[in-house]
């Protein structure tokens, strides 16, 4: 999600409802208000958007790293150059 962008739709989608409210009600005042109530809930809606895709790929992240802890051991035809693909498990160091 494209901040500038995001914004700039919801500012055209503010007007589009302010011209609705207006022609629909003719009262300035309510016109105000309601653009107002629904500025906020626009808000509210793009925030828990954003937290939702926060929420998303820590799941995915979490799913990743768990999956990462129950792999099995590195099979031998997965060495490259002859040597066996370092593990991400192990507590001494890599050394060829």
């Amino acid at each position: 999600m494209y901040a500038p962008r995001v914004f700039i739709s919801m500012l055209g989608t503010l007007v589009v409802f302010a011209v609705a409210t207006y022609f629909l009600t003719n009262s300035l005042s309510t016109t105000l208000i309601e653009t107002a109530i629904c500025a906020v809930l626009l808000q509210i809606g793009y925030f828990l958007g954003v937290l939702y895709l926060v929420w998303k790929e820590r799941r995915e992240r979490d799913a990743l790293l768990n999956s990462d802890k129950v792999a099995m051991p590195v099979a031998e035809d997965a060495k490259v150059g002859g040597l066996p693909a370092p593990s991400l498990n192990r507590s001494e160091p890599f050394n060829p």
